[in-house]
């Protein structure tokens, strides 16, 4: 997940039940390799977007010809963030094919203090080739040159919930916002965290490139991550916590 940058944030969630889904988790989680047995979810996360609190709802959908979307929407206080990604299964792993990406306050402070902006990018794999279209410089419009096992920001998210759980390599290549560049996490150990109100032990993972930092909090048997932390600059920006998956 790639949030663009604006001012300081903040995420934190909204009540729901815990889920009966412990059949269909160990269906995800029970392939080897980049392969997974996916099923449609809705996970509902409480939020604090930009220092204001919000709700978050992540989803994956069928969207036919092996084709899946994978979006995220977190809303609240006046401001939206909303991220989209269709991506193909290929070979033992996924390729992206578009993505949409869009954010902006539409009342009170929030239409002040977050920026409006749309983006779209394509991925065409008969060229090998990335592009963005909308609210970009030109310098960040591409074309940006593809490799097999290249990743977009929302795509990333969740291949890292299947890799913690296989204990692969945490290392991606990220083609997003007009540029590529190399992602590593690192395992940071175990921690107990609570999803709607009861308690998991989740592995904690984390990049730190010194400006911007990612946390993740993945507990077995979730197909998204327990928790993500954004900061930058110190700062958190942007904080999800999980409530409920269905």
């Amino acid at each position: 997940m790639t949030i663009r940058p604006t001012t300081t944030a903040n995420i934190p969630p909204t009540p729901h039940r815990w889920g009966r889904r412990a059949a269909v988790a160990a269906l995800l989680l029970a392939a080897t390799g980049a392969s997974w047995a996916f099923e449609p979810f809705t996970a509902q996360y409480r939020a604090n977007f930009m220092g204001m609190q919000a709700d978050g709802t992540m989803r994956l959908a069928a969207a036919g010809n092996n084709r899946w979307t994978y979006s995220l929407e977190v809303s609240g206080m006046g401001a939206r963030l909303a991220q989209s990604t269709t991506f193909e299964r290929h070979g033992n792993g996924y390729r992206p094919l578009s993505s949409t990406d869009s954010q902006g306050g539409q009342s009170g402070m929030a239409a002040m203090l977050v920026k409006r902006q749309n983006i779209e990018a394509t991925y065409d794999w008969s060229k090998n080739e990335a592009r963005w279209t909308g609210d970009v410089d030109a310098d960040k419009a591409g074309p940006v040159a593809l490799r097999e096992g290249d990743l977009d920001g929302m795509l990333m998210n969740l291949v890292l919930v299947q890799d913690v759980a296989a204990g692969r390599p945490l290392d991606y290549r990220l083609v997003d916002d007009g540029r590529a560049r190399d992602q590593s996490f690192s395992v940071q150990g175990k921690e107990s965290i609570t999803v709607g109100g009861q308690s998991h032990q989740a592995t904690k993972v984390m990049r730190d490139d010194g400006r911007r930092q990612i946390t993740a909090w993945i507990v077995d048997g979730l197909p998204v991550p327990a928790r993500i932390l954004q900061r930058r600059n110190g700062r958190d920006h942007i904080d999800l916590q999980l409530q409920s998956i269905d």
